[in-house]
């Protein structure tokens, strides 16, 4: 996964949990990238026709835009799964986001045969936790959130 798919999927959760165009500051907070950055990353995907951006109204993604959305949350579950289940890694939320821009469709792929996926991922994925919601993970004693 590239920078411009962790754009497409921080766009497409934005868009999920606003019921509608993903505002750029919205976007750019959940990458924790400056506003400017993020208009920048929006008009690369526009010129490639991902997403249109209609200025004060926001950013919304087109049909192959969302395509490669879910793919980007795919693989994000995929890492997460795997990390977790596999290798029993404790970390494995902040794991998962380090590896995701490096982790490529084949590796993904790999990766996939190795865990049992439920067959409702991406959807699986809850953007409030920033993780897949079907994850069996005990709850930390040390963080009340959970």
């Amino acid at each position: 996964m590239n920078t411009s798919d962790q754009y497409l999927k921080a766009i497409y959760l934005v868009q999920q949990e606003e019921d509608g165009p993903a505002s750029t500051g919205r976007v750019a907070d959940m990458l924790d990238v400056s506003p400017a950055s993020a208009n920048e990353m929006i008009g690369k995907l526009e010129e490639r026709e991902l997403l249109e951006h209609e200025k004060y109204k926001g950013v919304t993604l087109t049909d192959e835009g969302i395509v490669r959305a879910r793919d980007a949350l795919q693989t994000y579950c995929i890492i997460e799964r795997f990390l977790l289940e596999v290798l029993d890694v404790e970390e494995f939320r902040a794991e998962a986001k380090q590896l995701e821009p490096v982790i490529d469709e084949t590796v993904a792929e790999r990766l996939d045969t190795i865990i049992d996926r439920d067959s409702k991922c991406p959807d699986c994925f809850a953007p409030e936790a920033d993780a897949c919601s079907l994850l069996e993970v005990e709850p930390d004693p040390a963080d009340p959130a959970d």
